[in-house]
Parts: structure tokens; sequence; C-alpha cells
């Protein structure tokens, strides 16, 4: 397989993302980019899709809201960041700060001159991988929220919600502002981008960081702001956002939220059984990565299929580390007979 130039370390994530995708087995009655647009939608697909192996990442080398990956250095805000690999991912530095007082963050903050990056470059080379059988997806990651508490510490991220309001929003509007830009050079350069991964963690392990009152008051309607932006150009929104944040579910499809991939802490079955016709959610395929033959795997496929499926707009997990036998059977039969299931239906 060729491999496309990158400035992400050889081997990372990153750079995995930016090779060319290996075909996806099978003679298809229609692509997968048609089929996950239909469930994203909606729609009824014609099989159940996986994420992020249907789909396609789109990922420009010009977008500094980290560093290279598995580096250490600074964002284009002047964060400074550490690779942690207990986290297997990138952390700001213990201490550092860019906001030295939340009064201060409109001295202090300084936003990157989008115009001056070179999009149009950088997109010659990315999109010399596209498949365009795939959706592609680009990340905007580190959201209103997260890029608020990765220039002051997380605890003084929090007082402004209750202390500053006023000179709160005013920074929500500049992030948001900023967050859209940035949104409309990728979608020009790097077309086509079929939809968009909102990064923003809201919670922690056992619980969101705010009540649904101030979630409403706040990230709420800024949030949507840019989902608002992002439809208007004819895109999706899928959500990520780490934690147990389930609590905010109506708040979420309320925003016009397109899909969710909710980390297992959530409960997925209560999810998929009340919201599953409302978004799309991706759950993962309980068991088949521990398989141990590829038969044990078509039988844990075939039951995900007969639990998750009829409950409406449903993505597999994608397997992770996972023997190659086993993921090749696994994926075949998710699409076999999931393939046989909305026939019937």
């Amino acid at each position: 397989m060729k491999d496309i130039p990158s400035r992400q370390k050889h081997g990372s994530m990153p750079w995995l993302m930016q090779q060319l995708p290996p075909p996806l087995p099978g003679s298809r009655p229609v692509t997968a980019r048609e089929n996950l647009r239909r469930v994203f939608a909606g729609e009824k697909p014609l099989w159940l899709p996986v994420w992020n192996v249907d789909a396609q990442t789109v990922y420009p080398d010009v977008v500094w809201e980290h560093p290279p990956y598995d580096e250490d250095g600074l964002d284009w805000f002047g964060t400074e960041w550490v690779m942690v690999d207990i986290a297997g991912g990138q952390m700001p530095k213990t201490g550092t700060r860019v906001i030295s007082d939340f009064r201060k963050w409109k001295e202090e903050v300084k936003f990157p001159d989008l115009a001056e990056v070179d999009w149009a470059g950088d997109a010659a080379i990315q999109t010399q991988r596209y498949d365009p059988d795939r959706m592609h997806v680009f990340h905007t990651a580190e959201g209103l929220f997260e890029r608020l508490h990765e220039l002051m510490p997380f605890d003084e991220s929090l007082l402004a919600f209750y202390d500053d309001p006023d000179l709160l929003q005013e920074w929500f509007d500049a992030m948001v502002d900023y967050k859209i830009e940035l949104l409309g050079h990728v979608f020009k350069h790097y077309d086509p981008v079929d939809y968009i991964i909102y990064g923003d963690d809201w919670g922690t392990q056992r619980a969101g960081f705010f009540s649904n009152e101030m979630f409403r008051e706040t990230l709420m309607p800024n949030t949507k702001r840019i989902w608002d932006w992002v439809h208007e150009q004819g895109k999706f929104v899928e959500l990520h956002s780490c934690g147990l944040t389930q609590q905010y579910i109506e708040e979420i499809i309320e925003m016009g939220c397109d899909a969710w991939t909710p980390q297992t802490n959530n409960d997925l079955d209560m999810l998929t059984e009340k919201y599953g016709d409302k978004i799309t959610l991706t759950v993962p395929m309980e068991g088949v990565e521990t398989a141990k033959s590829a038969d044990e795997a078509r039988r844990l496929v075939r039951c995900f299929v007969d639990k998750y499926a009829p409950r409406g707009r449903i993505v597999a997990g994608k397997l992770f580390e996972v023997p190659p036998e086993i993921c090749d059977a696994a994926y075949e039969e998710l699409y076999i007979y999931s393939s046989e299931y909305y026939a019937r239906v």
C-alpha cells in the first residue's frame, strides 16, 4: 500500500488514518457512503455500518489544535501538550496556563490566523487517499469547554460559569466564530466532507460536569450555533463526549445532533431502546474482540444484530487489536446477517 506524505509520526494513529484504507469486502448494492447517510438521516439502511470503517477520516496536517500526535509541544493557542502513554494520548502539561486570570482572557488568548494556513497545499496531499465510496469525516477536536480548561486550570474554568457568566458568553461567542471559520476552510479545501465528529468532553465516569439547567443556559445554545451552521452546509454532526453524559441526551437530541458514540459506562440498553429512533448510536459488538474463533465471532455478531438492529439507528463499534481472521469473519457476518435483516423489515 502506497504511503501518503504526512507530518505525523510514522505508524501513529493519525498517520494510519492518513493512509489509503483497505477496500470494503463484498459486492454491495449501494456504496458505504450512501448506506451510512441513510442511518444518519433516520432512513432504513441496507446493512449495519461499522464506525470509522464504513467512513474515512479527514486528518489535515495543518490543524494545530494539538501538536503532531505522539509529540510534545505547543498548539495554536500556546497550550503545552505532552504525550501520556497510560492515557494513550496527549494531555496539557501539568501547570501550563495561557490565561492568568479569566478576566484577562481577551488580552491573553491569541486566536490563530486561519487565512495564513496552507489549506490548499495540505489538501492536495490528503485528498489523494479519498475513497469515493465512503463518507468523509473531520474530527472537530477541543470543543468549547475543553478549549477553555486547556487554557487555564479546570477548577477556574468551572468557576467561570458561576462567577463571570457575561464574560464567559463573550468567550463562547469568540470561540464559536473561530470554530465555524475553521470548519469553513476544511469544508472548502478538503471537499467532500460529509460530517464532523464534534469533540467536547462533558462528564466524569460518574456524572456530567454541569447540571442540566446550567448546560441548557451555557453550553447548549453555543454548541448548537456550531451544529446549526454545519447542518446549513448540508453536513451531519456526530458527538464525541467522554464520561457518563447520558443525562444530556434530551439536550443533545434537541440541539439536532445526528449521531453519538457514547462511552460504554453509559446505559446503552436504555439509550438504544428509548432514543434509537431519534439519534444514531454507536454500540460495541459485545464479546467479539475476545472471541476465540471465527465461528464464535460470527455467532456473537448475529446476537448483536438481533438485539440492536430493531431498535433503530445503530452503528456497530469498530474492532480494535483483533486477529485478522476474527475481524474479517465478524465484519463479513455483520454485513451478510444485517443485510438479511433489513431485507425482511
